[in-house]
């Protein structure tokens, strides 16, 4: 679990939560990809949507055996909020993943942007874990995620 919880620091880096990284080719009709790849790991993100947004990540080792997952859905609660807007809040949060007080599966426990406060629950650990991700603007909630998962064995 040490070198996943290492991977996915670094892939979640490389991937949505940096606002440079490219998309790869989709994997299912209308959705959006993420893949990054170290040694013998791989991490893949798809999703659907744009305010309001669902998709999964899954670890695999060796290229083609799946590991670890997770399962994501977010809401834009203000209605006038664009996808633009919410990923100026929501994408500087994510690269910051890895902070020892909480498990690498999104963003830090708090952050603040200017008007933007971006907090993050989780309860469990890597091997089974649920979360939820809400973005507060001048301390009114304007988004929420719920995500869940862990470990998969075959």
């Amino acid at each position: 679990m040490d070198k996943l919880y290492d991977f996915l620091i670094e892939a979640k880096k490389q991937t949505y939560a940096n606002a440079n990284t490219e998309k790869v080719q989709p994997s299912r009709i209308g959705s959006k990809d993420y893949e990054y790849k170290k040694d013998t790991m791989t991490y893949h993100d798809t999703y659907f949507g744009g305010t309001n947004f669902m998709g999964e990540e899954v670890v695999y080792i060796d290229n083609e055996t799946p590991i670890w997952g997770m399962n994501y859905y977010g809401v834009t609660l203000d209605e006038t909020l664009t996808e633009e807007a919410v990923d100026k809040a929501l994408r500087p949060a994510l690269m910051l993943v890895g902070q020892k007080d909480i498990l690498p599966v999104r963003g830090p426990k708090e952050y603040i942007n200017e008007e933007y406060k971006y907090t993050f629950e989780v309860d469990g650990n890597l091997e089974c874990f649920t979360g939820t991700e809400t973005i507060y603007k001048n301390d009114k909630p304007v988004y929420i995620l719920k995500c869940h998962g862990g470990k998969i064995v075959k």
